[in-house]
């Protein structure tokens, strides 16, 4: 199937689930569909068809049929009423509610890409160049990082980024971002982000001291939890950060770049079982 925000008609995702059902176990019918959502195979198929729509009483069976939770159980329920709303103003209520669940959309950084992120700067400039609306002045993008970085470590990140693909240059001779938020795919991708990994926490660590508390926000919480409790937190983090990257699509005057570290380990770790 695909990923369940690729649909706004939910009985679709009904529909792709039943064939992966029945293409794993041939003998899946309609009726056994009905059984896990509580209706009977003829019902169930008129829904899978879109002759007639989920009754609002089966729709934790799909959720549990469907095997969704957290962001993506709520979007499947406010498709469902999306669909199901007959006036248009509570329809795109519903559906601007519904698409803000979405991700982000992610541009992939590739193996041979990976060089994005080998220094720090180098991914600062690449926002950095939105603040400044395309001016790539390699002594004004010096001036403006923290720490400093020579002029001519600058020079080199913007030829990486026109290289890369990841900036482009506009008919006025600014540069324009070409792809935001970018994402590493392949086999070096573990070792090239835990390398910047390390980069950014060590500046979150000495930014204690380079900055005062008004413009920086660091805090830290320890905690005794079960498993359950830290894949919850694990995920109230990732969601966290696609709040974020929302939050940014909406700046249309960026005047700073800001570095957001999150990190989450083990100080006692569980005792293993066998």
């Amino acid at each position: 199937m695909r990923p369940i925000f690729d649909y706004l008609e939910y009985r679709d995702i009904l529909k792709d689930a039943f064939e992966e059902h029945k293409a794993a176990m041939p003998l899946f019918s309609y009726r056994m569909l009905g059984d896990r959502l509580g209706l009977d195979g003829s019902y169930t198929f008129r829904i899978i068809h879109k002759d007639l729509h989920l009754p609002g009483r089966c729709i934790p069976q799909a959720i549990e049929f469907l095997g969704l939770k957290g962001r993506n159980a709520e979007y499947f329920q406010l498709i469902v009423a999306y669909q199901r709303e007959k006036k248009s103003k509570a329809r795109q209520e519903i559906l601007d509610k519904a698409l803000s669940l979405r991700d982000v959309v992610r541009s992939h950084l590739h193996d041979q890409t990976l060089a994005f992120f080998q220094d720090w700067w180098v991914v600062a400039i690449h926002c950095l160049i939105d603040v400044t609306g395309g001016r790539a002045n390699p002594k004004e993008l010096a001036a403006r990082l923290c720490p400093t970085v020579p002029e001519e470590d600058v020079k080199k990140a913007l030829d990486l980024l026109l290289d890369l693909g990841l900036v482009k240059k506009g008919p006025s001779g600014r540069l324009l971002i070409s792809q935001t938020h970018l994402t590493a795919l392949g086999d070096e991708k573990s070792r090239a982000v835990r390398a910047f990994q390390k980069q950014i926490l060590a500046m979150a660590q000495e930014s204690i001291d380079r900055f005062p508390r008004g413009t920086r926000d660091i805090s830290t919480l320890t905690v005794a939890i079960d498993e359950t409790a830290s894949t919850e937190i694990r995920e109230m983090l990732r969601e966290c950060r696609r709040q974020v990257q929302k939050r940014v699509e909406d700046v249309t005057r960026p005047d700073r770049v800001m570095q957001i570290a999150m990190a989450a380990f083990p100080l006692a770790p569980a005792p293993e079982t066998t």
